[in-house]
């Protein structure tokens, strides 16, 4: 009998905890009972009872399991990290605010049976904010036309992925990876499944403007090329008009030197328009050396505290140890880096 791993993770979740598991168990219950399911919390250390409930729910039934980070490592590396730990035949990635509904799987599932090997989740509507929707539109338009690699649209992760295509992952060495762009790039045989997004049904979303900007960076800076040759191409334009407009202020003055007023206004207009491009491609530069740097580290994803319900589990034993490895050659690294 196959395993589906249905993998979900959490931050200041407590309310939803419980409502996963309930969902999931009662969908493969109705409707995938030739198959068998875990579901894998991972927890990227909650300050609320996330992990109460979670180790609650291990305790009564042996199919949950577990993996606590020992800090918060961020939504991006805490997410793709949840992914890899998964140990079935494929795994569903969903996020506990319950917007990408459990009740889609049985379509991922059937899918996957008809031979693809990564089938992702397209909303095809939303009842969030109209206004986080156009943007989010504007965004994937953006992409679409600067990247070398065609982005999903109304794409946020939710789906189903082979195991095939998790050993894929499990093989690159990405500390920063923007998942979203991996899959556009990498997966093979992929299709689309419409689904209804829905409104959170306890708490409040963490994702604010500062974490979804730091996404929306990531996904810039790690497959496009476009913005900066953007600031090559401006550059020369604005000084060639720059040349232009003196050589024609230097004429008029000529010609006309006793009524043409050269004026301030002209000078300081150009100044901050000029010093305007310059502090938004210096910030852009930033981004992709920020990213630079952190992929060079080459420090692990994240730095798991416990697991529960992972016993005599073969694969979760390699992928343990392939973490322990990596944190010992990053700490190696760091302490001989003069």
């Amino acid at each position: 009998m196959k395993i589906i791993s249905v993998v979900v993770p959490t931050y200041n979740e407590a309310g939803n905890v419980r409502a996963v598991y309930n969902r999931v168990k009662k969908v493969f219950a109705d409707h995938l009972g030739n198959y068998r399911f875990e579901l894998l919390f991972e927890d990227n250390d909650s300050t609320d009872h996330t992990r109460m409930e979670i180790e609650q729910l291990c305790r009564e039934d042996h199919r949950v399991k577990a993996v606590f980070n020992a800090k918060n490592f961020g939504f991006t590396r805490s997410t793709y990290y949840a992914l890899l730990q998964a140990t079935g035949d494929a795994a569903v990635l969903m996020y506990a605010d319950m917007q990408d509904p459990p009740e889609t799987i049985p379509a991922f599932v059937r899918k996957w049976e008809e031979g693809y090997l990564v089938i992702t989740g397209i909303k095809a509507s939303s009842r969030e904010n109209p206004l986080m929707t156009r943007i989010r539109k504007l965004y994937y338009g953006i992409l679409k036309r600067i990247c070398e690699v065609e982005h999903i649209g109304s794409y946020n992760g939710f789906g189903l992925y082979d195991r095939c295509f998790l050993d894929v992952l499990r093989g690159m060495k990405d500390p920063y990876p923007y998942f979203r762009g991996i899959v556009a790039e990498l997966a093979p045989k992929r299709c689309e499944v419409e689904y209804a997004h829905q409104l959170r049904q306890h708490g409040k979303t963490h994702m604010d403007f500062l974490k979804l900007y730091d996404v929306a960076m990531a996904g810039i800076t790690s497959y496009s090329k476009a913005a900066m040759r953007m600031a090559t191409l401006l550059g020369g334009v604005m000084g060639c008009g720059s040349v232009v407009i003196a050589l024609v202020t230097l004429v008029k003055k000529l010609l006309y030197w006793d009524s043409f007023p050269i004026g301030n206004a002209a000078i300081l207009i150009g100044v901050f328009a000029i010093g305007a491009v310059q502090l938004f491609f210096t910030g852009l530069i930033g981004e992709y050396i920020v990213s630079i740097s952190i992929r060079t580290m080459g420090h692990p994803l994240v730095v798991e505290e416990k697991r529960l319900n992972f016993q005599d589990d073969p694969v979760s034993e390699s992928l343990r140890m392939q973490q322990r490895k990596e944190s010992e050659r990053a700490s190696y690294k760091d302490n001989h880096t003069l």
